[in-house]
């Protein structure tokens, strides 16, 4: 069955990280396994895509126990979509480690690290039950853990310690509110709570409950609950830091959409408008942060920020075009957002600087650099015709249909002050006279530019080629806004 395909995206990371661990003194051989690894899952991941589109939703039961009663995952649209997207970025940014990070470095276990926290990724985007997705977060955040202090530099350590607090705080959390779930409801498979939630109402216990994980992966995600990720994601390395940019905080994010649109959405008044608060106020920080710094590491931490508030605008808003609005913007800023971590990571490689005002003229010394960062900083900012448009318009679409008119005004405004905090690092690092000389340049790596070539053309791909996956998104949106196509899906084909 071709469901039991949906094993792959999990397993085979872990299976070949471990691997690796017992290849350490053999550098090039786990660049080779683990870049395959990533094509041939990313290869997985879209074949799987496709199915969902000729035949609905895949579901995999462990052990032959049929859901609720097993292990069950679930492949789906908006799932499937987000796993693809994250290998194909993963397997694009190891093509910037393997010239940038040092040898030094890939001998303390990166690639197994990495292979470890994509696998924590894809389980938690395709597991059918609430514990798992803790499981799932906790394989990620145990290899980001040792990720982010690679190189053991100082910087690294005293943000890592903030970073572990507020991840086991937020995890801690999460295992007191799957404990009260399961003893009112009796279940975790979500396709059951989902059921069950339905059946009692949403009554205030449930609601409460509701709020607690809205908090828990809030945190996770970055909305409002902020403060720890400008520091933890300037800390690693560049190519690090682009996979922690473009992926953990779309995990939090993809909790929020399934917990918000399967399970407790029967009190909108209450969660989905805390929601639309939250997302506001994560706007509002976010470009105030991007515009306030002269770190060029911390401008961009901040642009992550504004994207969280902006994507899940949509979930509060909570409509079929807003929802769509959403997905689509959140495929485009994994791909741009890694896009510009590392550009940013080239500009502070090559001038040995990292803020804007000690640094200017690079475009004269490296033009292509220059212009690839002038068309990151256009499609984030919504400019068409480059990816980052078709979300805002759909949001937009949404916001005017449910006449959120506050959302729709803030999150115009957040696109305003994204354009505006690049546009001072593209003026100030990239325009005037030049502070490096012709003798002191170093030469452009080909192996740190083809990645951003990669997603310069992904973001053109997505802009003008966003028929071709509209109507994946269109599944995935009505997926998400019908629980029913899930439970029928998840439930029934096991007969329960």
């Amino acid at each position: 069955m071709m469901s039991n395909l949906l094993v792959i995206p999990m397993v085979l990371p872990l299976i070949v990280g471990i691997i690796l661990i017992f290849l350490r003194p053999f550098v090039r051989t786990q660049r080779v396994i683990s870049f395959l690894t990533m094509v041939l899952t990313f290869g997985v991941s879209t074949y799987l895509l496709v199915e969902v589109q000729r035949n609905g939703i895949q579901t995999l039961d462990f052990g032959g126990w049929d859901a609720p009663y097993g292990i069950t995952f679930v492949g789906d649209s908006f799932s499937l979509l987000l796993t693809a997207t994250a290998y194909f970025i993963a397997a694009t940014v190891l093509i910037y480690v393997f010239a940038t990070i040092g040898e030094e470095k890939e001998k303390m276990f990166v690639y197994p690290l990495i292979l470890l926290l994509l696998a924590g990724v894809a389980c938690s985007f395709l597991t059918g039950d609430l514990f798992n997705l803790y499981v799932g977060f906790e394989v990620m955040l145990l290899a980001s853990y040792a990720l982010i202090v690679l190189g053991g530099e100082k910087g690294q350590l005293r943000e890592s310690i903030k970073y572990v607090l507020v991840n086991v705080f937020s995890s801690f959390v999460f295992l007191i509110a799957i404990a009260f779930l399961y003893g009112t409801l009796g279940t975790l498979n979500f396709a059951q709570l989902s059921l069950r939630v339905a059946e009692a109402g949403q009554p205030a216990l449930l609601t409460t409950i509701a709020i607690v994980l809205l908090l828990v992966f809030s945190l996770k995600a970055g909305l409002l609950l902020y403060f720890w990720l400008p520091g933890s994601y300037g800390a690693p390395p560049m190519g690090i830091a682009a996979l922690f940019g473009a992926l953990l905080t779309k995990v939090g994010i993809y909790a929020l959409f399934r917990v918000f649109t399967l399970l407790f959405y029967h009190e909108p008044d209450i969660t989905h408008t805390l929601i639309g608060i939250m997302a506001i106020l994560t706007m509002i920080g976010g470009s105030i942060g991007a515009i306030a710094y002269n770190d060029l590491r911390k401008i961009i931490a901040y642009n992550v920020v504004i994207a969280v508030g902006f994507i899940l605008s949509g979930l509060a808003i909570a409509n079929q075009a807003a929802i769509e609005g959403s997905i689509f913007y959140l495929v485009h800023d994994m791909i741009v957002k890694a896009l510009l971590f590392l550009l940013i990571g080239a500009t502070i490689y090559l001038s040995n600087v990292g803020r804007l005002d000690r640094v200017s003229g690079m475009i004269r010394n490296y033009p292509l650099l220059g212009w690839m960062f002038f068309i990151t900083m256009i499609s984030l900012a919504g400019i068409p015709p480059l990816s980052g448009f078709i979300g805002k318009v759909y949001v937009a679409q949404g916001a005017i249909e449910s006449s959120a008119y506050v959302l729709l005004a803030f999150t115009l405004i957040s696109s305003i002050f994204v354009l505006y905090s690049l546009l001072r690092i593209f003026r100030a690092v990239f325009f005037g006279e030049s502070t490096i000389s012709k003798e002191d340049m170093l030469p452009m790596k080909k192996a740190m530019m083809i990645p951003s070539i990669i997603f310069v053309a992904a973001s053109f791909a997505l802009g003008f080629g966003v028929e071709g996956i509209a109507g994946v998104v269109s599944d995935a949106a009505e997926t998400l806004m019908n629980p029913t196509i899930y439970i029928e899906a998840v439930l029934n084909q096991g007969g329960a």
